[in-house]
């Protein structure tokens, strides 16, 4: 199973990328963690902010491989358990889809951006929780959440809830 991110935001604190290849690397082989940012657009008193997170997520999209599960990390999505989340996860697994996580700018993502024929994406809106994180946070939050969600699955004592 192949699983990619894609982020808006570039030069992440070295911290980010060392907890987030931490989880990565935990994972089993046949789960294939791939990474993708691109850089924010500028911001100015110029430009709306309609403009700047449509722009964001049509760069992020270009990014999203070729019949991907596009799941959408969004404050207003579903927020799910971690049992739940592990079990989504391992259907997708079960199914040989490959599934993609985009997580948007400081703006948010524009759902009603399409690119590349994704004119009706994504196909799930998740929430990682109720509580707003800095962007940084939310990449190793995901990172975490993957590997918790394959120990759930996997029976692996990492998950003792």
């Amino acid at each position: 199973m192949k699983i990619t991110i894609i982020a808006a935001g570039k030069k992440m604190p070295a911290w980010v990328y060392q907890c987030c290849d931490d989880y990565y690397q935990r994972l089993p082989a046949e789960y294939q963690v791939a990474t993708h940012e691109i850089a924010l657009e500028q911001r100015g008193k110029s430009q709306s902010t309609d403009v700047t997170r449509t722009r964001e997520t049509q760069r992020l999209l270009q990014q999203v491989p070729a019949n991907d599960y596009i799941i959408a990390l969004s404050e207003n999505g579903d927020t799910v358990s971690t049992g739940q989340f592990a079990g989504r996860l391992d259907a997708w697994r079960e199914q040989s889809k490959n599934i993609t996580f985009v997580i948007g700018g400081p703006d948010g993502l524009d759902f009603s951006a399409s690119v590349n024929g994704l004119a009706r994406w994504p196909h799930w809106r998740c929430s990682l929780s109720a509580l707003t994180f800095p962007h940084p946070l939310v990449r190793v939050i995901l990172a975490e959440q993957l590997y918790r969600a394959w120990s759930v699955v996997a029976g692996h004592p990492y998950h003792r809830a």
